[in-house]
């Protein structure tokens, strides 16, 4: 018998030298090796049933030769899919206007003779949606033609600011309903601090604005503490305070500490000149100086969840709090306090309101601020920025409706309906992809892909 010996290297051949090595190739695995090993590490070696998505996959990572090109990639994001969401909903509301519009149906009698007649029906009332919130071409200076963007920019900003504090609950893993409340609280103290106290200006309208923030803080802390504490569900707490506030903001409009002398509505005093934000654009405009506030506060919070610690601990309770709580974060104190900075910022749209807009306090200085800036949130994916111009979005849909309205006699619920209909395609992503076919779970091509059964699923390990 031959005794067994260990294989000598082989010896460089006549166009290889010793100086030059050859290339080691058993690192590299070939596109086969490959393939069959996604599909072992996607089946557990063929013990579970292959998913949707390979294992390699599930990262969110794309690797080469998956067979979606970056255009794809780009609009299958959740950016793009947010701008999709908004024009798909302007797409239906269009089409609605028109359905309900008598002038579409008399003249799409006469569509092959004068078929602009009809367009113009169509298009005319998203026609006086633009006059009437971002340029009014029909304007007789420069005034009047840039009056509607800055009605766009006032409108916009109580809802950028409540619309933050509902992102940054969001960002917490918090469901913070009760913005309504907190805008009505911020309110209440800025605008007692506004006609009751006497203060310079400059010095008034600090106040005026630290004041609105404690009572955000104040309103939207105490839901924080009864969830860290009692583990009370933020949804129900939020929405009971909010009746609390309405409420209690009617009785005190009713007092005399609250209500205007000499009137019998349930009104309060004017606000000092010394509390109210300063025009921007001089009297013949609403734009005021609450609009720079709310940028501030945009970029505050952008800071707060991107480059701080506290934000830092906010994203991760938000993520994972018992991982949180395992890592060392105290998530009954990041609670509290996320819902307090989120009230105090509800709170900035109460002050942009009494100190800005109305110059007084009345029953309706919420509206529906504080339920439109949940949608806000949820347009601008809980980020600082996206909410932002998901704001001015929204503001504009509400300055032209009326414009809308006036010109076109086109109800003002039709841009409600858009406002609903964007929701609705913001909570379901998939469905966006899937009439715009940009579905991310594409299945991958045979080439550079893993192996597929005569089904078109995946083979098993054992199979591959």
């Amino acid at each position: 018998m031959s005794e067994k010996t260990t294989p000598e290297p082989a010896a460089p051949g006549r166009n290889q030298t010793a100086a030059e090595p050859a290339e080691d190739t058993t690192l590299l695995p070939s596109p086969a090796d490959a393939a069959a090993s996604e599909v072992v590490l996607d089946t557990a070696g063929g013990q579970i049933p292959p998913s949707a998505v390979p294992a390699t996959s599930q990262s969110g990572s794309v690797r080469p030769g998956s067979g979606d090109s970056v255009l794809r990639q780009i609009f299958a994001g959740n950016a793009m899919v947010s701008v999709l969401s908004v024009l798909l909903a302007i797409v239906l509301g269009g089409i609605l206007m028109a359905v309900t519009n008598p002038r579409v149906a008399a003249t799409a009698g006469y569509f092959f003779a004068q078929p602009g007649d009809l367009l113009g029906e169509v298009f005319r009332p998203y026609a006086a949606l633009v006059q009437g919130s971002i340029f009014n071409w029909a304007g007789t200076d420069l005034g009047a033609q840039m009056y509607p963007v800055t009605e766009t920019l006032t409108v916009s900003t109580p809802l950028i600011c409540a619309g933050l504090g509902v992102a940054l609950a969001f960002r917490a893993g918090l469901f913070n309903i009760g913005a309504q409340g907190q805008i009505i609280f911020g309110a209440l103290f800025g605008a007692y601090t506004g006609f009751a106290w006497h203060l310079p200006a400059g010095l008034h309208l600090l106040v005026v604005i630290l004041a609105g923030l404690v009572g955000g803080a104040v309103w939207g802390g105490v839901v924080g503490l009864l969830k860290a504490k009692t583990g009370a569900h933020e949804v129900i707490v939020t929405i009971m305070l909010n009746y609390i506030a309405n409420f209690l903001l009617l009785f005190l409009l009713t007092t005399p500490a609250f209500q205007r002398k000499g009137s019998t509505n349930p009104i309060s005093p004017f606000l000092d000149q010394s509390a109210l934000f300063p025009e921007l654009l001089g009297p013949q405009f609403r734009l005021h100086a609450g609009f720079v506030m709310a940028v501030l506060a945009t970029a505050l919070v952008w800071w707060l969840l991107n480059r701080s610690t506290i934000g830092f601990e906010f994203r991760a309770v938000g993520a994972n709090p018992s991982a949180a709580r395992t890592a060392g974060i105290n998530v009954s104190r990041s609670t509290i306090l996320v819902m307090a900075i989120a009230g105090a910022l509800a709170g900035l749209a109460g002050i942009a309101q009494v100190s800005g807009t109305e110059k007084y306090l009345s029953g309706g200085v919420a509206a529906s601020i504080g339920f439109d800036a949940i949608t806000v949130a949820l347009l601008g994916r809980s980020t600082p920025w996206g909410t932002f111009f998901a704001g001015l979005l929204f503001g504009a849909f509400r300055a032209g409706g009326v414009a809308m309205q006036a010109q076109t006699q086109t109800p003002i619920d039709i841009v409600l309906v858009i406002q609903s209909l964007i929701v609705l395609f913001i909570a379901a992503p998939p469905l966006v992809r899937a009439i715009f076919g940009l579905n991310p779970r594409t299945k991958k091509s045979a080439k550079g892909g893993a192996p597929r059964s005569a089904a078109g699923g995946v083979k098993s390990g054992a199979a591959a």
